[in-house]
């Protein structure tokens, strides 16, 4: 708990214990959230049942057991009667005389987001008076109007207490359902189990981090939440039950997401879980590791290189000297096969240069669909008339946001190697589908006799090759290179019927080309720039106003505008509201603002319709239009 949370805890305690009347609110689980001191006095109650997480069946049954309720033949039953009431969640109110003669009223009320709070109310004297007003008045008026009297001062004490309650009911309503509401704007899960793996918290984002699981998990056990997931996490819980906190990363099966996940153990034994999709993250943290690789080897060889290529080039000199000296055949053998030997060391220099070298990604739109088929036709001339090639191709429709010439390279440079691997028969098969919108996976699988144990070691390493002086050991190594660069990775497998080099490249949808007319309506520059840059990226043509009035003007003349994007706090007295208001039912409008929730105007917008919440992302406003656009 944060020092913030924790005074906060503490003051709304404090003034709950200020208030007369008893007071409990218990949560849609029936286990006690808070109450205060007067709640404890009242029913005698030990200080287990006054503890955060109490059952609600367990204060019944210990208030029963104490003769509260009177005779009780059956206290299970009246238990069970109590809990029924109490999951319904309705409004009451009813009166109950205990046997030391007190007379007290019990008013609930449910909350918003489930559960209920109650207030106990000592109306003891209020109850003498209302019997002493039945008897007749000549007998008893001196009494009557002491006690009139003392109503009345009990009436106002009781009026000022019931203000501060519905104040602080009030209060607590509006502090839970804004700390729910901050919890699940969160772009991660955020959740508590108790000491026995139970869900007491949730902000109904699982599905989110995990797709195919549940968002609605409260009461459900975390192994049954996470399904498979929960083999990975399981040790860390363990040890986060025994009092260690840990942060750490795995990816899950669905498709392949990588998940950051931390855990805090709290003193009563429950633990708290605060767990992430990083997928993102962790390509683009793998695109830069490649790039400093690649930047600190260029660095190391380029010196290197340089001075060989030099020797090489004097070797090739002298060489070419001895061979126009006429010297006997067997020598002349000799200088063909050195002149041979430098050449090739010549060409593997190039290569190191290539993989080395400043090889910059660029991801443009890209149709999979016209890279398999031209790679097919580029890569058929090259393999024997014994070796087939078939391509099956299971990609999306759409544009993605990939470097063509640099996997259609990686990919042939695959065949390739594929094709020596089968000799003069076989078959090669590039299979490419999408994981989850996470990866797009692409195989390229051979009929040959698959890697050998030291090739599935090594393959990856520079200058590693199973081809004896036929090979530089670079092919694989720059396919690496190429898939790491772009937040990829590869791997090597063995199959029954042969070897596979698997790709899986992340998957990025390109934005549409053809986003339509769109009106911004911002009045301070900087930020205008940036919306308009989001927006253009978006495939969207944009106009700009800086008032309500030049909006609607731009509006009234130009008929193509297919949205309007408008901050709430514009230049001039009207607001982003009375522009909604002008264009209702013309035109559909998203409000942006960087006002507090707690801000009229904000509350105000979201009731009228979706509000981005500044500083947002591209991604996060692409979202936004997207949805808009399905309803």
């Amino acid at each position: 708990m944060s020092t913030t949370d924790a005074y906060i805890k503490t003051m709304t305690t404090a003034g709950l214990n200020l208030i007369a009347q008893a007071i409990s609110i218990y949560d849609d689980d029936l286990k006690l959230a808070v109450c205060n001191r007067r709640f404890q006095e009242m029913f005698y109650l030990p200080d287990a049942l006054v503890q955060p997480g109490a059952r609600f069946d367990e204060t019944i049954r210990y208030i029963a057991e104490r003769g509260d309720y009177g005779p009780v033949t059956d206290i299970e039953t009246l238990v069970q009667s109590r809990v029924d009431q109490a999951l319904a969640f309705v409004p009451h109110y009813f009166e109950r005389v205990r046997p030391n003669g007190q007379v007290i009223s019990i008013e609930g009320a449910p909350l918003t987001e489930g559960g209920w709070v109650t207030v106990y109310t000592d109306i003891t004297r209020t109850k003498r008076v209302e019997e002493l007003l039945r008897a007749r008045s000549e007998e008893l008026s001196d009494q009557l109007l002491s006690h009139a009297e003392e109503l009345s001062a009990t009436n106002r004490e009781l009026a000022a207490t019931n203000s501060a309650l519905e104040e602080t009911k009030r209060q607590l309503t509006v502090t839970e359902a804004r700390t729910r509401l901050t919890t699940e704007m969160m772009p991660a899960h955020i959740a508590h189990v108790d000491a026995k793996g139970y869900y007491t918290y949730s902000n109904r984002r699982l599905s989110s981090v995990i797709p195919g699981r549940p968002s609605n998990i409260l009461r459900m056990h975390i192994a049954e939440a996470l399904g498979p997931a929960f083999n990975k996490i399981e040790p860390h819980l363990k040890a986060a039950y025994s009092g260690e906190s840990s942060v750490f990363e795995f990816t899950e099966d669905h498709d392949s997401r990588r998940i950051r996940v931390a855990f805090t153990p709290e003193e009563s034994g429950g633990v708290y879980i605060l767990s992430m999709d990083i997928t993102e993250e962790t390509q683009a943290r793998v695109a830069l590791q490649q790039s400093r690789r690649r930047a600190m080897a260029a660095q190391m060889t380029s010196g290197l290189a340089h001075d060989f290529s030099n020797l090489l080039t004097i070797i090739l000199g002298m060489q070419s000297k001895l061979e126009r000296m006429g010297l006997p055949e067997e020598a002349a053998k000799l200088i063909a096969a050195t002149q041979q030997t430098a050449q090739r060391g010549g060409r593997l220099l190039n290569r190191i240069a290539d993989m080395t070298g400043n090889r910059t990604l660029r991801p443009v739109a890209t149709d999979m669909h016209g890279v398999l088929e031209d790679l097919k036709l580029l890569a058929t001339p090259s393999l024997p008339q014994g070796i087939g090639l078939s391509v099956l191709d299971h990609t999306p429709d759409e544009a993605l946001m990939l470097d063509p010439g640099m996997l259609q390279d990686a990919l042939l440079n695959l065949i390739l190697n594929a094709r020596d691997a089968c000799g003069t028969s076989g078959q090669i098969t590039i299979s490419a589908h999408t994981i989850g919108n996470i990866w797009i996976e692409i195989t390229v699988s051979d009929t040959g006799p698959g890697f050998s144990k030291e090739a599935l070691e090594k393959a990856l390493n520079p200058f590693f090759t199973s081809k004896g002086s036929e090979g530089s050991g670079l092919g694989l190594p720059m396919v690496y290179d190429t898939v790491k660069l772009a937040g990829g990775d590869l791997q090597l497998r063995n199959s029954p019927s042969g070897a596979s080099v698997v790709l899986r490249l992340p998957y990025r949808a390109a934005p549409h080309s053809k986003g339509g007319l769109a009106l911004l309506v911002e009045d301070n520059e900087d930020l205008r720039a940036t919306f308009r840059d989001m927006l253009v990226e978006l495939g969207h043509t944009v106009i700009e106003a800086t008032s309500v009035d030049e909006a609607c003007a731009l509006a009234a003349d130009l008929p193509d505008i297919s949205f309007v994007l408008s901050d709430i706090k514009l230049e001039g007295l009207a607001t982003g509201l009375d522009l909604a208001e002008r264009l209702k039912n013309d035109l559909p409008i998203i409000l942006m603002t960087s006002l507090p929730l707690s801000d009229p105007l904000h509350r105000q917008a979201l009731a009228m319709g979706p509000v981005m919440r500044k500083p947002f992302t591209r991604a996060q406003l692409s979202a936004l239009l997207r949805s808009e656009a399905h309803r």
